[in-house]
């Protein structure tokens, strides 16, 4: 149900934070993950940039960032993700239902939550 719009495309959130992980910058591994996933390279520059300049500044991050200890200060989504607990399955759930008010609007949830 979590999709980010970044850009032209619809993509899952899901993909979006692995993508924005995985990626850093011009590299053999980010070529790979880009051609397995059919997601170009600048797609993922600009998903990283994302993370690194907007996700800080954002509500969200500004209402809740101090809660989490230790901080999160930097590494964006990779730092925030260590933060959740149980497998990586688990703790990816917590962090896209966590990130769910950026991620969609609210009335558009079945019950208006």
């Amino acid at each position: 149900m979590s999709v980010r719009f970044l850009g032209r495309r619809v993509y899952l959130a899901l993909l979006v934070v692995l993508g924005s992980a995985r990626h850093a910058g011009q590299n053999p591994g980010a070529a790979r993950l880009s051609a397995t996933l059919a997601i170009p390279l600048r797609t993922l520059e600009r998903w990283r940039q994302w993370w690194k300049d907007q996700f800080p500044l954002s509500t969200l991050w500004q209402a809740s960032g101090a809660r989490f200890m230790p901080p999160v200060t930097e590494r964006f989504p990779t730092s925030l993700l260590e933060r959740f607990v149980g497998d990586a399955a688990e703790a990816m759930g917590h962090l896209l239902v966590f990130l769910t008010p950026i991620t969609v609007r609210p009335s558009a949830l079945p019950g208006g939550r």
